[in-house]
């Protein structure tokens, strides 16, 4: 489990290899400005990590909506193959 320290923005000038050193562990850092929340620091990796968990989050949410749509009888479903036919229809008449 990840700690939190809390720091003041001069300690981002004044002390960053400390914060770097707290980073590199994994814990995060909140820098205030005037005592006031202003930012998180989280290490390089644990951003990379909650970025993929933001983007599995997002699929996951979105194949939902899928699958409730598909059972829905008002919709109509589109064979893949009759999708790009159209398309390329679409693109034809243009020209293109």
């Amino acid at each position: 489990m990840s700690k939190t320290q809390v720091r003041p923005s001069r300690d981002l000038r004044n002390n960053y290899a400390e914060i770097v050193k707290v980073l590199k562990q994994h814990d995060h850092v909140i820098i205030t400005n005037n005592g006031v929340g202003e930012s998180v620091l989280i290490n390089f990796d644990d951003f990379a990590e909650y970025q993929e968990y933001l983007h599995r989050r997002f699929m996951y949410n979105e194949l939902q909506k899928s699958k409730e749509e598909a059972t829905d009888p008002d919709v109509q479903l589109i064979d893949a193959a009759d999708v790009f036919a159209r398309i390329e229809q679409r693109l034809e008449a243009r020209g293109l």
